[in-house]
């Protein structure tokens, strides 16, 4: 792994939410929503970009099907782990891969990628109990180290169909990702609501949850709630795209001096921004003294940057290796 270089001397650091950028594991009907709004926005400031152009720059960027290119981004910005997140798509979209495959997809990457990667598996509660059997697997089988829900598919998070994959998360000490704010295309945003997870978490006092995109959309009803449940956390991730009239910088910098370090985990979502940022990057922006961080007593960084999401997996490791990898080769599929 990597040391965490000027940014955090002697201390790691997680990125609590990156994704495959890969067609294996996000639908293409995701991706063509994703460049069909970054081309309503270029053309409204007056930049005459094609449409499928649009298309064809986003559907490039997505082609690591193996995390290589994700993991060489992580080297380069010194990050020592992040969490691989994984949505289940599949009861909204065509996907490439059905679910049992996807899992053994994520865990040749994590396998060809040892220390790496906390994979988050994705569940929808409309799996019924052979959902429930695939997840445990993951756990057990494949040592993945958390679950993710993407309730904008049609469900609460709190949804009692979950609650069997609550009970799996409990008996490992695994925690749950939710995500909150919008999505795309079709779904509904009425399910991002974070206030949505308080059932849940209150039937489930023994798991950690977190609110996805927690610092950065209803961010007083996210931090409300890590405020006053013990189990409920939250994540950075999208920060750079915050809605704040005075930029992402001061918006995080109110939100570390609210008395919850204890709760926020440092994220960014990548590599979904790769043609507009650069990871190495953002992460610099939080090094001592830079302004998202300016005040912020060092034990709190220290957290933020990668403390809390250890404290939150910790043990829930299973590190395997693949041995049958040419590592001469280091293209294509894992």
């Amino acid at each position: 792994m990597s040391a965490a270089g000027s940014v955090l001397p002697g201390h790691p650091i997680v990125d609590a939410q990156v994704q495959l950028g890969s067609q294996l594991a996000i639908p293409r009907a995701f991706l063509e929503h994703q460049a069909a709004n970054a081309h309503h926005r270029l053309t409204a400031y007056g930049h005459a970009v094609r449409p499928e152009r649009m298309l064809d720059r986003v559907l490039a960027v997505h082609q690591d099907d193996d995390a290589d290119r994700l993991v060489a981004e992580l080297d380069e910005a010194g990050v020592d782990e992040a969490f691989l997140v994984v949505p289940d798509y599949s009861h909204v979209a065509r996907c490439a891969l059905t679910p049992p495959e996807l899992a053994g997809h994520l865990d040749k990457v994590n396998r060809r990628h040892p220390g790496r990667f906390r994979v988050f598996w994705g569940v929808d509660p409309r799996a019924g109990q052979d959902g429930v059997e695939l997840f445990e697997r993951c756990v057990t089988e494949y040592g993945f180290a958390g679950l993710k829900l993407y309730p904008l598919c049609g469900y609460s998070p709190s949804d009692r169909r979950l609650y069997p994959y609550f009970e799996v998360a409990r008996a490992h000490g695994l925690p749950v990702l939710s995500h909150t704010g919008p999505g795309w295309g079709p779904l509904d945003f009425a399910y991002g609501m974070p206030l949505l997870l308080d059932e849940a978490a209150r039937d489930f006092p023994d798991v950690n949850f977190i609110l996805g995109h927690g610092g950065v959309t209803h961010v007083d009803e996210a931090t409300y709630l890590c405020a006053h449940r013990p189990n409920v956390h939250l994540d950075i991730s999208q920060f750079h795209s915050v809605l704040a009239a005075d930029g992402w910088q001061a918006h995080l910098n109110r939100l570390f001096r609210l008395g919850i370090g204890h709760k926020i985990l440092f994220g960014t979502c990548w590599p979904s921004y790769r043609l507009s940022e650069s990871l190495p990057g953002l992460v610099a922006a939080f090094a001592k003294g830079q302004p998202a961080v300016a005040g912020v007593k060092e034990a709190d960084r220290r957290m933020i940057m990668g403390g809390n999401s250890l404290r939150l997996v910790g043990g829930a490791r299973v590190d395997t290796v693949d041995t049958t990898k040419d590592t001469t080769n280091r293209g294509g599929r894992a």
